[in-house]
């Protein structure tokens, strides 16, 4: 069972609360063109029972959970509605709704009677505390005696560090039922829940992790935008950060400020790392400072303009950042989004056109000095050399979408774009000097909830990347389609032909008269590429799932990287010397992704994934990399509140297991208590200090933790 509440009436932004026939609560927040996020926590009263003839649901959501307008006259939007996963999560609604319109808050219906609802302030403070313990391997063996017999295998030793408290607050404070300030003092931002295991060999590209943190993710749809200039988990470890959000009328705001240690923050190891301090001494124990203004002004009935700025300082690192966004029902069908960014930076940039220099200490790209030529142990007096040079640079990013939806047709086009000198230091960029123009079209053709096959859908789409040059980077097309039918089961297909065109100074350096470049022999690669691929999931008892992606794509670039160190470069220039320049070439890639989902008892939930990447070179015919990830979760409901959940991570390139186990009671947001353990281990891995390979386990490290908080609330006014 499902109620979206649109507060403010702007069918633009509602509550989605949710529960089961036992009372579990699911919750988010719905923005039209966004999407629902379910990060949110909002505390409401909830029970459910199981009877002879179907299921009752009582609940209880307090108003001051709620941001609201109310008075004389006004009205709250409302949905209610019901998803039966055994009838293909078919959703029923209160109100009608039709595919054929792109908003659903638009379809909502209303409720009154708002007149005498309270006006309260509530203040909620949350003061927490950590207990840990961690231990992590280090050297057994100095390095003069490795030095003495380079064919020692250190096998490390575990060193426990002393028992670490963290004490922190964070509180909530409703100056009108439109408006909240949040404060955070040296919060608790250890994760419960670890970032998933990734594949990481042949990345080209920076990889995107979710923010997980509830001070963060606390009212975070303001701040996001078409373009993602603001993603939290820049702001790594906060001493204090403040947040201030609300809306007045058509106005929605949202100004967060913080002081992050993170960036001066160096471990033990490195303040006493007599070839590191020299280019860290200069950072340690400072703070960076950011700021971050976000304004919406609603327009007609569900467009709006809005208004980002961003400011991040640290010592020889600043980042400004401004621009202006929208978006535009332009009829029921068709809509319209729009961002542009213009950044202005002073720190290091990457210049790989120029040759390398020896930036001293009062420079801003200082990385330390060189070993000592008669004494590796020691430093010399000559600068470290880098390509990277202190400077100002400005940069400009740009996005837009246009999106005609409907029952049956649907189309549209996009586009963004990054300068190379743009940066968003509080953001996530994945590429810059590139600009990406595509269109897509589909067609879903009606639903037939009772037939075996219950509907179909076409999907093509096109696109093309270029740099602010006007030289090609790629292009492709793709075309898939899909059939859904009874026992939530769909099956896909799809076929994709593209080009891609690498340039050596995306990688490193570009070769002048007095340089050579980052690739060897030409200084650009490129290809046709194709691909097939195909997809599928069924449910066909409550019990169990399986979910299924396989991807063919001939021609992948392999870009050299190497994956070491199981995987040593196997291109013909790193077969020659291992210590060549770059040399991309072309090969057949395979990735299969297959989970499998169990609940044998309503109490208890196991589910176990795999997932295989792998690159074969056409050149060599050999192997480039193979990764494998298995995945094993599972969960144990030993009643509303009460919890334990493991999970246990192995991935194959890196000879990696890691294991996390989880007992927590968690009654209400805000009030918790946790008791974890997480474990590190290499089995038949790579020794981190000699490189030599290890048989058997080895654990790097591992943490025990307790974390307890609890939310006081208390109403003021009314």
């Amino acid at each position: 069972m499902r109620v979206f509440l649109d507060t403010f009436n702007d069918q633009r932004r509602a509550y989605v609360l949710g529960w089961n026939p036992l009372g579990i609560q699911q919750d988010g927040i719905m923005t039209e063109g966004s999407g629902t996020d379910f990060s949110v926590d909002i505390v409401m009263e909830s029970k459910g029972m199981i009877t002879s003839d179907g299921w009752t649901l009582e609940v209880a959501i307090p108003f001051k959970s709620l941001r609201y307008e109310a008075g004389k006259g006004k009205l709250w939007g409302i949905h209610i509605a019901r998803n039966i996963d055994r009838f293909n999560d078919e959703f029923d609604s209160w109100m009608p709704m039709s595919r054929d319109i792109s908003s659903q808050l638009v379809q909502e219906g209303h409720i009154t009677g708002l007149e005498n609802i309270s006006t309260e302030r509530t203040l909620e403070v949350i003061p927490s505390v950590t207990v840990s313990e961690t231990g992590k391997r280090v050297n057994a063996l100095t390095l003069a005696q490795l030095a003495a017999n380079p064919a020692l295998l250190d096998p490390g030793r575990t060193l426990n560090e002393p028992l670490k408290f963290d004490l922190g607050v964070t509180a909530k404070y409703s100056l009108t039922p439109t408006i909240t300030l949040d404060l955070a003092i040296n919060p608790d931002f250890a994760q419960v829940e670890a970032d998933q295991t990734v594949v990481t060999a042949n990345q080209r590209f920076p990889i995107f992790f979710e923010e997980k943190r509830p001070f963060f993710l606390e009212g975070i749809d303001i701040f996001r935008t078409p373009i993602q200039a603001v993603h939290t988990r820049a702001i790594s470890d906060p001493d204090i950060a403040v947040k201030l959000s609300g809306k007045r009328g058509r106005n929605t705001f949202g100004i967060l400020l913080a002081s992050d240690n993170a960036p001066g923050n160096f471990t033990k190891e490195d303040r006493q790392d007599a070839k590191a301090l020299p280019a860290i001494q200069r950072f340690l124990d400072k703070n960076a400072y950011v700021g971050i203004l976000r304004l919406k002004r609603d327009v007609g009935k569900q467009s709006y303009i809005g208004l980002l700025l961003t400011s991040y300082n640290f010592i020889e690192k600043h980042n400004q950042l401004g621009g202006i966004d929208g978006r535009f029902q332009i009829s029921k069908q068709k809509t319209f989004s729009f961002q542009l960014l213009g950044s202005t930076s002073r720190r290091c940039f990457f210049e790989p056109a120029l040759d390398p220099h020896r930036p001293g200490p009062s420079d801003g790209c200082f990385g330390g000095y060189d070993p000592d030529p008669n004494d590796p142990n020691k430093l010399s007096t000559t600068p470290t050399q880098t390509n990277n040079y202190y400077r100002t640079g400005n940069g400009l990013a740009y996005q837009f979408s246009y999106n005609r939806d409907g029952r049956h047709f649907y189309y549209g086009a996009n586009g963004n774009g990054q300068t190379r000198n743009y940066r968003a230091d509080l953001g996530f960029t994945r590429r810059l000097n590139t600009n990406f123009e595509g269109a897509y079209l589909g067609y879903s053709s009606e639903q037939k909830p009772k037939a075996k096959l219950i509907n179909w859908n076409f999907n093509d789409n096109f696109g093309t990347n270029f740099n602010w040059q006007g030289l090609s980077q790629n292009f492709y097309h793709e075309a898939s389609g899909n059939l859904n039918f009874q026992h939530n089961t769909s099956l896909g297909f799809g076929v994709d032909n593209g080009y891609e065109r690498l340039f050596e100074e995306e990688f490193g350096s570009k070769r002048t008269a007095t340089h050579s470049g980052a690739f060897f022999g030409s200084p650009g690669r490129s290809t046709t590429q194709h691909g097939f691929y195909m997809f599928g999931n069924t449910k066909p008892s409550q019990k169990y799932s399986f979910n299924m992606f396989l991807n063919f794509n001939w021609n992948s670039f392999d870009y050299d990287f190497g994956a070491t160190p199981k995987f040593i470069r196997v291109s013909p220039a790193a077969f020659a010397n291992p210590n060549a320049a770059l040399d991309p070439g072309p090969g057949k890639s395979v990735d299969l992704n297959l989970s499998f989902n169990y609940q044998p008892t309503k109490p208890l939930n196991m589910s176990l994934s795999y997932e295989q990447s792998k690159l074969r070179r056409n050149d060599t015919g050999l192997l480039a990399y193979q990764d494998n990830i298995y995945s094993f979760r599972s969960t144990y409901q030993f009643s509303r509140f009460l919890f334990a959940r493991a999970r246990i991570d192995y991935d194959t390139l890196s000879s990696n297991a890691r294991g996390q186990f989880l007992f927590g009671y968690t009654p209400n947001p805000g009030t918790a208590f946790y008791v974890g353990y997480n474990d590190d281990l290499t089995r038949n891995g790579f020794s981190p200090f000699t490189r030599q390979l290890e048989p058997g386990f080895r654990r790097n490290g591992r943490t025990f933790f307790i974390k307890m908080s609890y939310l006081f609330r208390k109403s003021f006014g009314g």
